[in-house]
């Protein structure tokens, strides 16, 4: 029996640096299939149990875990600027159509794939990329778009993963403000270099889909049991501004697909990836829809001003456990985040095929640092997420995957060759680009435009307010020390 490490592709190679390619329909390069290879039949390590994660579960926690993680605690700010019922229906508009560009995405993705296959292409030691995809269906312009737009979006994905760590330790521990914070989960994070692909976030994913989970149900339970703030209110929406800020913050939330293709090329069969990223969606609502709106229902307006929901709980064992949680799981998001940039990096500097995990560490760490610096300039938790899910994810993961997909099938021939027809749910290619037009179509009004604008004019205010390289944003005013009359001199 040849051992699973030999079978798996992408660029990790098992502690004998054994490699073996595997087609994107799970088809060995050897003369062994790709059941026989991920069957049962392998001898057992806690190596493979913990390390080497390619098959559909490991994909469905890592779209999961990558989904949700600290814009949980910024979904309750969100449903302040918009109201319950906008809140409510725009997490469910916006999952479904992120679930479809995810699709979108996959589809891409294995007819990249396929067509490469056909003309000889090995992919080992190599790991496809969005940009790669784009480029290999599209041609260099959209590489280029892809390649801008991705990388960005990522780079500020990281960035707000930074932040979050700071802003939840500070409710733990506020001896040291949330900059020093920032500079110590820097360093921190900084060891995700270590990691070397998707293939080996097997634990971390499980790990961390639990723990957003025990987050998730401790908001809305707290939120419940602790009842209604004094003279609460619930006058959202107010301004067009907030609404529009609040929206593209929930667009934000379900466009994590961003490292779709990387999850993908880590699965040992990544055709059957179609409808993960659906499934992880709908477990996603099961802790976003509950935690929100009870949160928003306990603070109400309140929230408008307190934009990470653990600022308005109580102190408790329990609060304490989830801001832990959340944080090592805002560590394994930054991992999910930067290693996209990280192969990049490697593939711009030539170090994509090393298998030294020590020298490609070496060779990433440069990726941390303007990242480390952008989280310490724009330190506004909460805004920033709305400015990037307008300006970034609106073209990353919804404009451009609908609109290349159109392109990419948009002539009879292509259509009759391709490696994925349309899904047992919407059969007709007609009715896929009517769907994809009108995606485009909304997200650039909707996201890009309106959002863009209230969620860029919310940000300046931010800045107005607290200035770059803020060192404590949104953190309470130290209550005046009370005025002393002074001593009296003694009388001699």
């Amino acid at each position: 029996m040849v051992p699973r490490e030999q079978a798996e592709e992408a660029i990790v190679a098992d502690g004998n640096g054994k490699e073996e390619e595997v087609g994107v329909m799970g088809v060995s390069a050897g003369e062994h299939g790709a059941d026989e290879h991920h069957g049962g039949g392998g001898k057992f390590s806690m190596k493979n149990l913990l390390w080497h994660g390619g098959s559909v579960w490991d994909a469905w926690f890592s779209c999961a875990s990558n989904q949700v993680a600290q814009v949980l605690l910024t979904l309750p700010y969100s449903f302040s600027q918009l109201g319950m019922l906008s809140g409510v229906l725009l997490q469910l508009f916006y999952g479904f159509m992120g679930s479809w560009t995810a699709y979108l995405i996959s589809v891409l993705y294995v007819e990249y794939r396929s067509r490469k296959e056909k003309e000889g292409v090995s992919f080992k030691n190599h790991v496809i990329q969005w940009f790669e995809v784009l480029d290999g269906l599209l041609g260099p312009y959209w590489k280029a778009a892809g390649l801008a737009f991705n990388c960005t979006f990522l780079l500020f994905g990281s960035v707000i993963q930074l932040i979050a760590c700071a802003s939840n330790i500070y409710y733990i521990n506020d001896r040291l403000d949330k900059r020093t914070w920032t500079y110590i989960f820097g360093a921190c994070c900084a060891t995700t270099v270590f990691i070397p692909s998707f293939h080996n976030y097997r634990i971390w994913s499980f790990l961390g889909l639990g723990m957003t989970t025990y987050t998730a149900w401790y908001l809305a339970i707290a939120a419940l049991l602790n009842g209604q703030a004094e003279g609460v209110t619930h006058t959202g929406p107010t301004k067009l501004v907030l609404y529009f800020t609040g929206a593209t913050n929930i667009l934000y939330t379900f466009g994590g697909h961003a490292v779709t293709v990387e999850i993908m090329h880590a699965m040992w069969k990544p055709a059957k990836f179609k409808y993960i990223y659906l499934l992880a969606t709908l477990y996603v609502f099961t802790l976003t829809l509950p935690s929100a709106s009870a949160m928003y229902w306990a603070f109400g307006d309140e929230l408008l001003t307190h934009s990470n929901a653990f600022s308005l709980l109580p102190k408790t064992a329990w609060r304490d456990a989830a801001v832990i949680l959340m944080l090592i799981h805002q560590f394994i998001t930054f991992g999910f985040a930067c290693t996209p940039l990280y192969f990049v990096w490697e593939k711009v500097i030539g170090m994509h095929d090393t298998k030294s995990i020590c020298l490609r560490a070496l060779a990433r760490l440069p990726i941390v640092v303007p990242i480390w610096f952008l989280a310490i300039i724009f330190p506004f938790f909460g805004p920033i997420n709305s400015a990037v899910g307008a300006l970034l994810v609106s073209f990353t993961v919804y404009i451009i995957p609908a609109l290349a997909h159109i392109l990419t099938y948009r002539t009879a021939s292509a259509r009759m060759n391709a490696a994925e027809k349309p899904p047992f749910f919407l059969p007709s290619w007609t009715g896929m680009f009517v769907l994809n037009m009108f995606i485009v179509v909304w997200v650039f009004v909707v996201g890009f435009g309106l959002g863009g604008w209230a969620s860029m004019v919310n940000f300046i205010r931010q800045i107005d307010t607290f200035g770059l390289f803020a060192k404590c944003y949104q953190c309470p005013k130290p209550a005046p020390a009370l005025a002393q009359s002074p001593v009296p001199l003694p009388h001699h």
